[in-house]
């Protein structure tokens, strides 16, 4: 819905009624065809009508142009993906997007897309390099120190054999020698692999390798204390260096298999310590030169990314709005002589000289030498909804279109819901200590509503700044219900004048009533703060707010059918008014009407009288007499005239309406054979929305039984919804007593240890539990059982919500929506 505040050009806001809509036709040359869409996009105002619905997407005209525009926004969220990888924030657009050309876009895009392209392949294949000579050094520095501590205990076994040898005795060194070289020609040459594993996967490879080779292997492992980046994953990965011992060829194959299939990179190595220390100086060198030359790369990628940031945000919005463009021209049909585009669509009557205005606009613009064509057309199709609301109107729009959006020109519950419902939702959470947290956190929200638009709010946040406005009301009549029912936090203030009441003497306690006597006026505003804490508080405000929401609920109930009137009498239904609005009323009121007068008497006279008991007895044993729960005088009779008004309510709200359709069907099209032939300026007299009385195939059976189910829903409906208006009284008690338990069981008892440490943790524990509980589950609750009671107690009583949504072409939602 379009936001305005009712000045300038347009006429004042009005909620109670949809704008009046009408079909327009516009035919436009081809040549200015373009600008004039864009121009009605920036309008706003003009929902089109798709005239290529037969065709697929592939044979329409602009085909070719939105694939184009397609890959241009390919490209476009391309470089929104890198650069968001960078960090890179897009500048805010300076300029104007109409004063750019497409071409000039695509073209752009195309290098830009091409140059980053490049730049990230070569950066790809460097960072892989690089990733690698650090795998390898890593190889070299590990495998190395194995090598060099097995020389060293090579070597050291070998000076502790020599050594005792020389004390051995010289008769058996012949004997040895032999020995000892008969052992070494039976010596072989082992090969060795060397490289890294995953460290997760180090222990199912080393007994692979074992079980491969039947154990003809030797493998050493060292852990790597750092984690290293893949070269082949490019993420971080924990890994072991091993080193395996083998012999044979045969045995080579199958562990180079094993490490290909356990993803370890193998790294050639040198058992030379001279070759081992080149290899290491020579790829120290390569690291170094690899790292200077990424560097330079990433600086250059991130200059030319901020260089597309700079234009990015001009560039997304062109592309948009092309697309948008051509998505809207591929609506409108080519006429005969193919040089003109013919467009339908709906539009507010009050926007006709603006959308004329746009269409000149264009034509001199696009250096046309015809102008367009605007015509109205007449037709019975049912026309789109369209309310016009501001930011505070807004919100209570959607929860009125969350049920259904409003038939056309059909009342608007909206109207009314702005004050019902936050004073519905403060009946049930009155506390004004809660009210003026809740309006704190809402104004914090309004006064930095510019700054929080503009940002990217989470799910639950962006549901609370958009209904701020609602949320503000809702805590000003929560500041009001609460001072009624004098509650702060659950604790009674003198606020407007002393207690009416005051003790007889010292002696009386503070847990009862007995000993109280009236020294003064009546608390003049709301509940008078003594009835808190006695024993009698909880009976008196049970007995106070169930009878409150009776009459609230039966006041919203009247309203509402009161509402049904003025729906009929706009669309100038008299049946609806004699046979639907007056029985509904009768009944109604014959009913809980009766017993909201009966509470206003009792309240008024003081009288003791069991309203349970003459409401029971009246349709049980209406002949009886009241005796002591008799209110008023006559009554009795005024009952048996009730009960009988409200009977006979029933069936006029049954039988008459479906004969009466039927004879006023009949009647219409007495004597016509023929279909009488349109105008040729009608384009369209189907109607496919609107409801089919009046014309077409008249069906007396399905009339007769939808007029049955209404009418047992609405008298059934009107003692369960009147009984569901206590949920008024009942979210009440439980939000004041959970108040209530919240303060004494842990603020009071904390307070009562004299220890300053329970002091801190109560006082935490009663915020949190007052915030958490009271301030957002009882928010909630209270919110959604509002909700119900406007959806379904309220609305059913005259409103069908089976309308559909003016959804106008128009540029601020195409900048808005994420691809």
């Amino acid at each position: 819905m379009a936001e305005s505040g009712g000045g300038g050009c347009c006429p004042p806001m009005d909620l109670m009624r949809s704008e009046p809509m009408q079909l327009v036709q516009l035919i436009v040359p081809m040549e200015s065809a373009h600008l004039t869409v864009s121009y009605l996009g920036d309008l706003g105002l003009v929902q089109f009508k798709d005239l290529n619905s037969e065709k697929s997407p592939f044979q329409r005209t602009y085909a070719a142009q939105i694939k184009r525009c397609g890959e241009m926004a390919r490209k476009v969220r391309f470089f929104k993906d890198q650069m968001s990888k960078a960090g890179v924030v897009a500048k805010e657009m300076l300029e104007k997007e109409n004063h750019i050309d497409l071409d000039d876009v695509e073209v752009k895009l195309g290098e830009l897309e091409a140059e980053l392209v490049e730049i990230n392949a070569n950066n790809d294949k460097l960072q892989r390099s690089y990733n690698e000579l650090m795998e390898y050094k890593l190889v070299l520095q590990k495998a190395g120190e194995f090598f060099s501590s097995a020389h060293r205990s090579a070597t050291a076994q070998q000076r502790e054999i020599e050594s005792q040898q020389a004390g051995e005795d010289l008769l058996e060194s012949p004997l040895l020698q032999e020995k000892k070289s008969i052992d070494s020609t039976k010596q072989v040459k082992l090969g060795f692999l060397t490289g890294l594993v995953p460290r997760d996967k180090s222990m199912v490879f080393e007994r692979i390798l074992f079980r491969a080779t039947r154990g003809n292997i030797f493998i050493r492992q060292t852990v790597i204390e750092e984690p290293v980046i893949d070269p082949n994953s490019g993420e971080k990965a924990e890994k072991n260096v091993f080193v395996v011992f083998y012999s044979g060829e045969r045995a080579k194959s199958k562990i180079l298999k094993i490490c290909e299939a356990f993803g370890a990179n193998r790294y050639p190595f040198s058992e030379d310590l001279g070759r081992q220390a080149q290899m290491m100086t020579e790829v120290s060198g390569r690291l170094t030169e690899l790292k200077t030359t990424i560097d330079a790369g990433l600086g250059h990628r991130n200059s030319l990314l901020h260089t597309i940031g700079d234009k990015f945000e001009l560039w997304n919005l062109k592309v948009r709005k092309e697309k948008a463009i051509y998505h809207t021209l591929n609506m409108l049909s080519l006429d005969v002589t193919k040089k003109c585009l013919v467009a339908e669509g709906w539009s507010p009557v009050f926007a006709s000289k603006e959308i004329q205005d746009a269409l000149h606009r264009a034509a001199v613009d696009s250096n046309s030498q015809v102008g367009s064509i605007f015509q109205v057309l007449r037709t019975k199709e049912l026309p789109p909804t369209y309310f016009r609301t501001n930011k505070f109107t807004s919100a209570i729009q959607e929860i009125v279109d969350a049920y259904g959006v409003a038939k056309y020109q059909e009342a608007n519950p909206g109207v009314f819901t702005i004050v019902t419902f936050p004073f519905l939702f403060a009946v049930m959470f009155g506390d004004w200590g809660h009210g003026i947290c809740l309006l704190l956190a809402t104004m914090y929200l309004i006064l930095r509503e510019k700054k929080l638009s503009s940002q990217k709010l989470g799910d639950i946040m962006e549901m609370a700044f958009g209904g701020r406005y609602v949320i503000m009301m809702m805590s000003l009549f929560s500041i009001y219900t609460g001072l009624i029912y004098n509650e702060f936090f659950s604790l009674p203030f003198p606020l407007f004048a002393p207690s009416a009441y005051d003790c007889r003497d010292a002696s009386c306690s503070e847990a009862t009533t007995i000993g109280l006597i009236k020294v003064r006026d009546t608390y003049p505003f709301g509940l008078d703060p003594v009835w808190h804490g006695t024993r009698s508080e909880l009976p008196f405000l049970n007995s106070l707010k169930m009878k409150m929401s009776i009459l609230l609920g039966v006041s919203q109930m009247n309203l509402g059918i009161i509402m049904s009137y003025f729906n009929a009498r706009f669309f100038k239904s008299s049946v609806n008014i004699w046979f639907q609005f007056i029985p509904q009323m009768i009944f109604l009121n014959s009913l809980f009407g009766y017993l909201s007068v009966l509470i206003i008497i009792k309240w008024c006279t003081g009288s003791q009288a069991d309203l349970y008991h003459v409401m029971i007895y009246m349709f049980l044993s209406p002949t009886d007499e009241l005796g002591e729960n008799q209110v008023f005088p006559h009554q009795k009779t005024v009952q048996l005239v009730l009960l009988f008004l409200a009977l006979v309510s029933v069936p006029c709200m049954l039988l008459p309406k479906p004969f009466i359709l039927k004879k006023q069907h009949e009647a219409r099209h007495q004597g016509q054979s023929y279909t009488p032939l349109d105008e040729t300026d009608e384009s369209l007299q189907v109607e496919t929305h609107g409801s089919s009385h009046g014309h077409g195939e008249f069906e007396f059976s399905e009339i007769f039984v939808h007029q049955l189910i209404h009418t047992i829903e609405f008298v059934l409906g009107a003692v369960s919804n009147t009984a569901s208006y206590l949920r008024l009284w009942a979210l009440s008690l439980a939000h004041s007593e959970l108040s209530s338990v919240f303060y004494e069981k842990v603020l009071l008892l904390a307070w009562g240890y004299n220890n300053v440490l329970i002091l801190i943790v109560g006082i935490i524990v009663f915020v949190f539990a007052t915030v958490g509980v009271l301030l957002v589950m009882e928010t909630l609750s209270a919110f959604l059982h509002a909700l119900r009671l406007h959806w379904v107690e309220f609305q059913n009583k005259f409103y069908e919500g089976d309308g559909y949504k003016f959804a106008p072409f128009s540029f601020i939602f195409t900048a808005n929506e994420d691809e």
